[in-house]
């Protein structure tokens, strides 16, 4: 069955018509022409497909397009909008990426988890949840981890996302 869907994606709204069981990534693809978020895995495991939905982390693999209307879908393409994000910036001075299959989704990923650590919420590497998260390696690594690099970048990614977060 197919549906009027309506996606609002890095600040322009767009109208197509899909099957309802259209997901968010191959409507941006396929319909839309957005290929900053990639299919990798196509089961939510990779990361690779990752883009920020009303500010929050999402694989977009995994979601509906149908039911993503009222949601406002920033991609690595529109943070590189008025300048970029410090996030793309920081990933090129650490040599954060090799092939840069996966770097749109690690981009959008490294924005979403500042946003986490900036509102102090823990994960599962915080030690004292009582306490304001340290934003260490261990932290950075474990909230990264739903986004794999087959290059092995880490290194580089671990460093970006500590220096935008203020970790010297």
């Amino acid at each position: 069955m197919e549906a009027e869907i309506t996606l609002d994606v890095d600040g322009e709204r767009h109208r197509i018509t899909a099957d309802t069981r259209t997901t968010v990534l191959d409507a941006f693809r396929d319909h839309l022409g957005i290929t900053s978020a990639k299919k990798g895995c196509d089961h939510g495991q990779c990361g690779a497909c990752t883009v920020l939905a009303d500010g929050r982390r999402v694989t977009t693999c995994l979601s509906l397009a149908v039911a993503n209307q009222d949601v406002r879908f920033t991609t690595a393409q529109g943070l590189a909008r008025d300048g970029g994000h410090p996030v793309q910036q920081a990933f090129v001075d650490h040599d954060a990426f090799q092939c840069g299959y996966c770097t749109p989704g690690q981009v959008c990923s490294a924005v979403g988890v500042l946003d986490e650590f900036g509102r102090g919420w823990p994960s599962a590497a915080t030690s004292d949840v009582s306490a304001e998260p340290e934003l260490d390696d261990e932290e950075i690594r474990e909230r990264m981890s739903g986004n794999l690099c087959r290059c092995g970048a880490y290194t580089g990614i671990v460093a970006a996302i500590g220096e935008v977060g203020g970790r010297r």
